[in-house]
């Protein structure tokens, strides 16, 4: 398992959850990605996305200016992520 950050700052809505679906695709289960963003909507946009492609949001964290929010991937076999 490793840890992973995507940088999505200064991205606007689909942007971060796209890059972060193209980044999912290249990391194995049980990896962890931190997303680091500006977008609000992605404090609502990512966990969702999360819900639907089976993932876990383990941590967010709201700042100033910036959020972070860590995942935890899961990819069930058969699931073809």
């Amino acid at each position: 398992m490793s840890e992973h950050t995507l940088d999505a700052r200064n991205l606007l809505c689909p942007l971060p959850v796209i890059r972060l679906q193209n980044a999912a695709k290249t990391l194995a289960d049980g990896d962890t990605l931190k997303v680091i963003c500006t977008d609000p909507g992605a404090l609502s946009d990512i966990p969702a996305w999360c819900r639907i492609n089976g993932h876990n949001v383990i941590e967010t964290k709201k700042g100033d200016k910036e959020l972070t929010i860590t995942i935890r991937l899961s990819k069930p076999e058969g699931r073809g992520h």
